[in-house]
């Protein structure tokens, strides 16, 4: 079994359903609501879970109710939570999450930042063999150490680059790999135009880069020149969590050996299949449904 590692953020969200993005302090009725786990790399985790991967998960939690859920759910999604950290006196991350009639989302987060943001547990010993790795930039030291592990491993190590970018600016230097959102690419580069920051991004990091940009696509550097590859079109339902399930998605695929191409490709499958179902990280799909839609559309 491919297994990747992964390093970030974890929370619960409180999802709502609604006609239309709340805009005036009165009160709204949701159409829907659930109650999921979230965060980049738990949701990354539990899509690797899910598609038929060992995903092993270090994250920083507070030894509250909140972490107790948040833990809970990943243990039955099939989660390795051995590297998860709680501390005593501190609060777990959660989040709510408004969703309207179009499948956009607007998300009101509360961390606790005198969380330890340390990663000193973990050091090469207590990873343990994995075949990938993958990090966000919300914990940038514990994303540091998992992609510092992968180099020296051999293995590929992708980073979830989202803004605030630079304050990740070591995993940045060591991954192998480093797909942007539009937004965090447009952070790192301080501008607009989205393939020369991919080509300044790799002159400066001389990793393998994409960006990731919603229903536009993913755009990448093949030689020096731009490749681009167009999603799956879905209706879009709730696209929370998409973006976590393509890297997720697209670790598992690197670690199973595939070339990023077909990684792009397999990673645009599974997070299409995700915005086209209401629930956040419920709508993750599994191995068998990732493959059927492709086949369904090649």
């Amino acid at each position: 079994m491919t297994t990747i590692l992964i390093a970030g953020v974890a929370v619960i969200d409180f999802v709502f359903l609604l006609d239309a993005m709340p805009r005036r302090a009165e009160k709204y009725r949701a159409r829907d609501a659930a109650v999921s786990g979230g965060g980049c790399a738990a949701n990354a985790a539990v899509t690797v879970a899910r598609l038929g991967g060992a995903a092993r998960l270090a994250a920083r939690l507070g030894a509250d109710p909140i972490g107790d859920m948040i833990v809970a759910e990943l243990l039955d999604e099939g989660v390795d939570c051995s590297l998860v950290r709680r501390f005593a006196g501190r609060r777990s991350s959660f989040s709510s999450v408004f969703i309207d009639a179009a499948g956009e989302r607007q998300i009101v987060n509360y961390r606790d930042l005198e969380i330890s943001f340390g990663a000193e547990w973990l050091d090469g010993a207590s990873l343990g063999a994995f075949d990938a790795a993958l990090a966000d930039t919300r914990w940038p030291l514990g994303g540091t150490a998992v992609l510092a592990a992968a180099r020296k491993a051999g293995k590929p190590g992708v980073l979830d680059a989202e803004a605030p970018i630079m304050e990740a600016q070591a995993a940045l230097e060591i991954a192998s790999h480093i797909a942007f959102s539009a937004q965090g690419l447009r952070d790192y580069s301080g501008e607009d135009d989205l393939a020369a920051s991919l080509r300044n991004a790799q002159s400066a990091t001389g990793a393998w880069v994409c960006v990731t940009d919603g229903a536009r696509g993913v755009t990448w550097l093949d030689g020096g020149e731009t490749r681009h590859m167009p999603v799956y079109p879905v209706e879009a339902v709730d696209t929370l969590g998409a973006g976590d399930a393509w890297h997720g998605a697209f670790a598992l695929a690197l670690g199973e050996g595939r070339p990023e191409p077909s990684a792009i490709r397999f990673a645009n499958a599974v997070a299409a299949i995700k915005c086209a179902r209401f629930g956040g990280r419920a709508g993750l799909p599994s191995r068998a449904e990732v493959e059927q839609f492709m086949k369904e559309r090649a």
